[in-house]
Formats: structure tokens, C-alpha cells, sequence
């Protein structure tokens, strides 16, 4: 049976996570536009620092800090915030795109998801982030947890 476009993208965005660099959890996104892929994301450290697999440690999981909270204690970018990133630095638009993301957008993704101009989050697993649903909710963007 032929797979659905969300279905399809989806499983991509599960491959881009497995590029993750982070200890605790690995998560891909996926940038899409007419059904056509305009950019990936997973999350890791930005380009030319030390990573936390590579470091072999967790500065979050050292200090047991609970997920969705001081995300600025973290070494990484999330994925979609490299996607985005990565779709600015190579001059795409994201404006009308859906992205596809294994986990719920945090706040500080949603915030820039919706200043990209994406129309569309398609997610799979829960993050621990109210906020961020509020503000998604706000700024008219369609929202579908698939499993």
C-alpha cells in the first residue's frame, strides 16, 4: 500500500534523527513545500564544537534537569531550528512549508516556526512544552500528531 505524503515524510524526518548528536534524545525534522523537501534538521551542537556524544557527556543529565526546561544549558541546536537555519543559509524560503518532526515543537522552535512562516507542524511524540501549543494555536498553524 503506497504511503501517505504525511506517512512519507515522516519516515524520512525518523532518518534525519539517526544524524542526532544529542545523549538523551534524537530528533529529525523535515522541511516540505508542495511535496518537495526544502530542508532537514536533527538536533546537535552547531558546526565546529564539540558534540555531546563526542564529549560523552550531558551537562542536562549531569545536573538532572527535567525535559522541556533551561534549554540554554544545552549544547545542541534542536531540529528545527537547524532546518531552518539551514534553509536560510541556502536562500529558501520556508513561507506556506510543513514541517515533520518526530517530537512536539518546544517554545523556542514554535516561536520560530511561526516567524518562518510554516503553515503546517505534522509531529509524532509528546514534549512536556503547554506554551508552545498555546502559541502554535495563536498563530493559526495547523497541527497534526500522527503515531
Amino acid at each position: 500500500m503506497r504511503a501517505s505524503w504525511d506517512e512519507y515524510f515522516m519516515e524520512i524526518a525518523e532518518i534525519v534523527k539517526t544524524r542526532s548528536t544529542c545523549i538523551r534524545r534524537q530528533v529529525g525534522a523535515v522541511i516540505v513545500k508542495d511535496n518537495r523537501i526544502i530542508t532537514t534538521g536533527y538536533n546537535g551542537s552547531p558546526a565546529g564544537t564539540y558534540n555531546c556524544i563526542d564529549r560523552g557527556i550531558c551537562k542536562r543529565i549531569e545536573l538532572n534537569i527535567p525535559s522541556g526546561e533551561r534549554h540554554e544549558l544545552c549544547r545542541a541546536l534542536h531540529a528545527e531550528q537547524n532546518a531552518i537555519i539551514q534553509a536560510a543559509k541556502n536562500g529558501v524560503s520556508t513561507e506556506g512549508g510543513t514541517i515533520y518532526v518526530t517530537v512536539q515543537p518546544c517554545v523556542i522552535c514554535a516561536k520560530m516556526i511561526i516567524n518562518a512562516g510554516i503553515k503546517k507542524i505534522v509531529y509524532k511524540g509528546p514534549y512536556p512544552d503547554e506554551l508552545s501549543l498555546e502559541m502554535i494555536a495563536e498563530a493559526g498553524i495547523e497541527l497534526i500528531k500522527v503515531d
